[in-house]
């Protein structure tokens, strides 16, 4: 397994830097580039879903972005301790009726020795919210 940058034990440097690849990714809506960054047996709890497993990762993202249209995120280094990272997070998307949606949450990290995410605790909220109320207005 090939070393994955910054290492732990985090600083906040590296903890902000972890946070950035993190939210760079995720806003590729690459669900195989996403997995990368999380060892094979990884754990998640995301919402009411448990998932195990790199495979299963990318099975779970394939279906958030087929439902989660034009999403577009922002994290922001909560804490950090050694091997794990705490992240507040918001992000909106509309559904393929048009309604729109953002959702805040807190998501728990801890990274395994070579900077691959082994757990991941994920707690979010979902509000709907009219178009006009965006915030995040970046090109894709």
């Amino acid at each position: 397994m090939a070393p994955r940058p910054p290492l732990p034990p985090f600083n906040e440097e590296t903890a902000k830097q972890k946070v950035q690849a993190a939210e760079d990714a995720w806003n590729t809506r690459n669900p195989e580039r996403v997995a990368l960054a999380y060892t094979e047996d990884t754990e998640w709890r995301n919402r009411v879903e448990f998932i195990r497993g790199r495979a299963a990762v990318v099975e779970s993202l394939r279906r958030k972005w087929a439902r989660e249209l034009d999403y577009r995120l922002k994290k922001e280094l909560w804490s950090f301790r050694e091997n794990r990272i705490a992240v507040r997070f918001e992000y909106e998307w509309h559904d393929d009726s048009g309604q729109w949606f953002r959702c805040y949450g807190n998501v728990n990290w801890e990274f395994f020795a070579e900077g691959l995410m082994q757990r991941r605790y994920a707690s979010i909220n979902d509000l709907p919210i009219t178009e006009a109320d965006r915030k995040f207005r970046w090109p894709r």
